[in-house]
């Protein structure tokens, strides 16, 4: 483990980073505002709050914004702040440049080979590379991509469920291979907090779980699936538990090849039945199914808009990409609109404002969301130039 990238807890790194350095003998110690940690930082907003004095308020509602896991699962701290405090520390957490963040992973060799597979094949791994995995960020402005942190090398290189919550990394799961050669799979979660820079571990699954699908929604995480695994468990960041909820029904995929949110609803699909969509209620915790999707191919990804799932599939023998729409409002599927694309190659997406990324090693495709998809094609942008193995894209706040 390198202790420049991971510390032993969230409440350790708000230790570490609460902007004060410490005070030193001669340094005018008796002059510096105290230091904040989370066991302290009510008292010291209360303090504050009394004389009036905006700036240390300001200080304090910066570091319980930087540090903002910590504040949810300290006792007699989050449940003490009001309304109005939370919205407001929350909200500075998300503020800054969004931009599009991609980590380097390796996919779980597909046992299939089918010629539909629209999934990423990659080649066997030896120490090195497993080793070493980036993260970069993609500035708007410059479109230059610089690497914003490594994974920790506790992280298996291969099949884990990464995705954003709070402004914060989380990547769970995954398939680690040990030195004799037998491959386990793994029940490590670890997150990353972009306003510190460092890496944390978090409370591990219930169960080992590799290409599992992990989705975040009204401020729970989602770890759905995985080889073999009909399962399904959430995270509450506050507790720093998992707990398990209703399993996808029984015949309806061996992994869950594709999930994500919207509008407060989980939706999956994939697995062995590519067409099939599945719809997640959790004030009910029960799994229904939604209309049938026309293509009968395996998507490359699904990502949510508003009040739509954007389903693409990756078409070799067209030389294109076909984007279909299911409206979750309404339940009726739309599309697919068609986009020719040369020597087209499977990808992962994300969602910024109103454009879908789709990113691969060979390039990323920026498409506007637009009522109208026929017409015109998605801007092509750079990919990272040295990149490896398979990219997960997620967007995130950083600070400017």
């Amino acid at each position: 483990m390198n202790p420049e990238h991971m510390e032993a807890s969230e409440g350790k790194e708000s230790e570490k980073s609460s902007g004060n350095g410490g005070s030193h003998p001669g340094s005018g110690a008796a002059d510096m505002p105290p230091e904040i940690s989370a066991e302290n930082c009510f008292e010291l907003l209360t303090k504050a709050k009394r004389s009036g004095t905006e700036g240390e308020q300001e200080r304090i509602y910066r570091f319980m914004s930087d540090h903002y896991l910590t504040v949810l699962r300290t006792p007699g701290l989050f449940g003490r702040l009001t309304a109005g405090e939370r919205e407001r520390i929350l909200a500075r957490r998300m503020e800054g440049e969004k931009v599009l963040a991609v980590a380097e992973t390796y996919e779980v060799l597909d046992r299939g080979g089918s010629r539909e597979n629209s999934r990423p094949q990659s080649p066997l791994l030896g120490p090195e590379d497993s080793s070493v995995r980036r993260v970069f960020c993609l500035h708007p402005e410059s479109q230059k991509w610089e690497v914003l942190t490594m994974l920790p090398e506790e992280v298996p290189a291969k099949g884990s469920g990464m995705c954003t919550l709070y402004n914060y990394v989380f990547v769970a799961g995954g398939m680690r291979t040990h030195a004799d050669g037998r491959s386990k799979a793994s029940d490590k979660v670890f997150c990353f907090n972009p306003l510190t820079g460092l890496w944390s571990p978090v409370r591990p699954l219930r169960q080992p779980r590799c290409q599992l699908k992990l989705v975040s929604m009204d401020g729970f995480l989602y770890a759905i699936g995985g080889e073999c695994l009909f399962t399904v468990e959430r995270y509450d960041p506050r507790a720093d538990r998992w707990t398990q909820v209703a399993p996808l029904p029984k015949g309806s995929f061996a992994v869950a090849h594709e999930a994500t949110s919207c509008g407060g609803e989980l939706f999956v699909s994939g697995g062995s039945l590519f067409y099939r969509l599945l719809r997640y209620d959790s004030r009910r915790d029960e799994w229904e199914e939604c209309p049938f999707n026309e293509s009968r191919r395996r998507s490359t990804d699904m990502v949510a808009h508003r009040s739509r799932v954007f389903r693409f599939d990756v078409d070799r023998e067209r030389a294109g990409v076909s984007v279909y729409k299911y409206n979750t409002v309404v339940k009726v599927w739309h599309g697919g609109a068609f986009f020719p694309l040369h020597n087209p190659q499977p990808f992962r997406c994300a969602v910024l404002g109103d454009r879908v990324y789709c990113v691969n090693r060979s390039q990323t495709l920026q498409f506007e969301v637009r009522e109208e998809e026929e017409g015109y094609l998605p801007e092509v942008l750079p990919s990272p130039a040295e990149a490896r193995g398979a990219l997960v894209p997620f967007i995130l706040s950083l600070n400017k």
